[in-house]
């Protein structure tokens, strides 16, 4: 009797759908369609219905039959994954009596280094010839104005080395001056700007950042400071690094000074032992704590902090859709990351950020199976046709790998997901070892949008984009560049507001990034996000199931999974693990769809395997 079976695969970010016709268990099911839709709601919950409606709808239509025509739906018997993440800042660096200015705005005036006393501009006049100045310009002087002052002054003898001003004038007045000099701009509170104190204000030449004012010895030199007065300009130098202006001025009382804030701590609770974790000792700290633990059984966070508050956020989302209480909610496994997020500094006169660590931590939580029960009842009543659950994710997840042509076993899979990152490997003759874990593409796009403080309402999706197609900047209406520094040339000019700037290469066309970062900061963001999350977490997976603990013993590795799609993570995969003597490659799941749709396929083979050995 002829039969038509979908399976039906719920991940965190994408559901899947394959349908096929099984006519005679001593063939294998021909398979009829598939599809691929977002995921509603959370994972395994009953707000997961909508999403798989519409990609059973999408892939019946694939397969050109009606969903009254199917005798089966299966549903994966993964449990219920939730992930949070908590970025804990753990360093600030504090501004007091105003000693430090140190921003990129948009055009800063002139070019090179300028000493000398702060000096309001209307008491020019009252300087002494050959004395070095820098100038306060309000915004209540027009640049036309100031510029005018300036330059008397100059041919009065007086040595203006720079200045300091409010409005986005830097340029102009530079440009009206006989000779050049640096002038940072947009500086907001410039009333409370220290005047008669030594200043010294740099501005780096086009395409160039600063080289002295980011130097704690160059910060030295030019102020004349002891050894011990210099280690307490270590955290100025630091907070201007990669900045194209700055002005450091030297006040009796003043200083800067970096600031550790106590992140609070991580309790780690395993059936092996307990561990209390410090946040500011970084992620190495978080997971080699971890690893000490064994099997983790459940988490808990310092009250009053980020990481607190985002365990308790997961516990108690989790409790909504179960309907469970709070203590019932277990944390079953973390992936922790370091990274360094701007932030703004404390006491600024300019709006200044400065890169601060931070750690980026993933949680997971794992519920009972009676929810997935819940679920496919409900499908059921809502397509009207019999859903069963059809296996564990990673078994499934295996099957469907092993329709890549070319690919048998023994073999191990990398499922690399939105949410979650597992990992599963088959010998002839042994039962599966799986595991599933914390973090994955969700994390790294979080991670891409904090390092790089890309703008909010968009900046989820931008960090989205970033993470999935290659860089390119355009250098002219008829050329890119793209980031492997090779060059595009196309025959109709490209749109004006490309021009300069670093754009998205998408199967769309050219996507311009809101942004000022280059082009070589944004690659290096995206890449080491990737190493952190889904390098690292692909080993501690391997690593978990291999024979022994140890990766060498597997031989062959696919990955699959939405990320799997990802231009260059099968290539720094690949890189990885040939250390290892291990061979990566990208599925092809029935020698079509690539690497995703392998857990839901798996669940039809899944089925035609058990109805066969009856």
């Amino acid at each position: 009797m002829t039969k038509i079976i979908a399976g039906i695969d719920v991940g965190n970010s994408t559901t899947e759908v394959a349908i096929a016709e099984i006519s005679d268990f001593n063939r294998p099911p021909r398979f009829l369609g598939s599809s691929r839709v977002p995921t509603t709601g959370i994972k395994g919950t009953l707000s997961n219905i909508p999403g798989m409606a519409l990609a059973l709808r999408t892939a019946v239509e694939d397969a050109h039959i009606a969903i009254t025509d199917l005798d089966l739906a299966l549903l994966n018997e993964a449990t219920p994954v939730i992930g949070d993440i908590a970025m804990e800042t753990i360093t600030e660096t504090i501004i007091t009596e105003s000693t430090m200015i140190g921003h990129n705005p948009g055009s800063p005036g002139g070019m090179g280094i300028g000493v000398g006393q702060t000096i309001h501009i209307q008491n020019l006049v009252s300087v002494r010839r050959g004395e070095p100045v820098i100038v306060v310009i309000p915004k209540a002087y027009d640049f036309e104005v100031a510029a005018s002052l300036i330059k008397r002054a100059i041919e009065a003898g007086i040595d203006v080395q720079g200045g300091i001003v409010q409005a986005d004038d830097g340029v102009l007045i530079a440009n009206r001056l006989p000779k050049i000099l640096p002038f940072v701009d947009e500086v907001g509170l410039i009333d409370h700007v220290p005047l008669n104190m030594l200043a010294a204000v740099e501005v780096g030449d086009h395409g160039q950042v600063i080289r002295q004012l980011c130097n704690p010895y160059g910060i030295a030199t030019l102020f004349e400071l002891t050894p011990q007065e210099t280690q307490m300009v270590i955290p100025i130098a630091k907070a201007l690094i990669g900045l194209r202006s700055a002005v450091v001025i030297r006040t009796p009382a003043g200083d800067v000074q970096t600031r550790r804030i106590p992140a609070g701590t991580l309790k780690l609770i395993g059936d092996v032992r307990t561990a209390v974790v410090e946040m500011d000792g970084g992620a190495d700290a978080i997971m080699e704590g971890l690893a000490q633990v064994g099997q983790l059984q459940d988490v808990e966070g310092a009250a009053g902090t980020n990481v607190g508050g985002m365990v308790e956020r997961v516990r108690q989302t989790m409790s909504d859709v179960t309907e469970k209480p709070l203590k019932a909610i277990k944390i079953r496994d973390i992936l922790a990351v370091d990274c360094l997020v701007p932030q703004k500094v404390s006491g600024g006169l300019a709006q200044e950020f400065s890169m601060e660590n931070a750690v980026g931590l993933a949680a997971m939580v794992n519920t009972d199976q009676l929810l997935m029960e819940r679920l496919a009842q409900a499908l059921s009543q809502e397509i009207g046709v019999p859903v069963e659950l059809g296996g564990v994710e990673a078994n499934m997840a295996i099957l469907g790998t092993l329709t890549t042509p070319g690919i048998d076993v023994p073999l191990a899979i990398l499922d690399l997901g939105a949410g979650s990152t597992d990992a599963a490997l088959m010998v002839k003759g042994q039962p599966v070892q799986s595991i599933h874990l914390a973090g994955a593409g969700n994390m790294v796009s979080l991670l891409i949008q904090r390092e790089l403080d890309l703008p909010s309402g968009t900046n989820v999706d931008v960090a989205e984009e970033i993470k999935r197609y290659p860089l390119a900047k355009v250098e002219s209406l008829f050329h890119i560049r793209n980031e492997d520094n090779s060059v595009r040339f196309f025959q109709e000019p490209l749109d004006p507001k490309l021009f300069g700037r670093v754009a998205l290469v998408t199967k769309s066309g050219l996507v311009p990034i809101p942004t000022e970062h280059t082009i070589e900061r944004i690659r290096e963001v995206r890449r080491e996000a990737k190493r952190r999350v889904f390098l690292r977490n692909s080993l501690r997976a391997l690593k978990t199931v291999a024979p022994l603990g140890n990766i060498r013993n597997i031989e062959f590795v696919a990955i699959v999974g939405g990320s799997g799609q990802d231009f260059e993570l099968s290539q720094m995969l690949m890189n990885k693990l040939a250390e290892f003597g291990t061979v990566v490659g990208t599925a092809n799941i029935r020698g079509k769809l690539g690497p995703v749709n392998a857990v839901a396929t798996g669940l039809v083979l899944g089925y035609y395997e058990r109805q066969r050995a009856r």
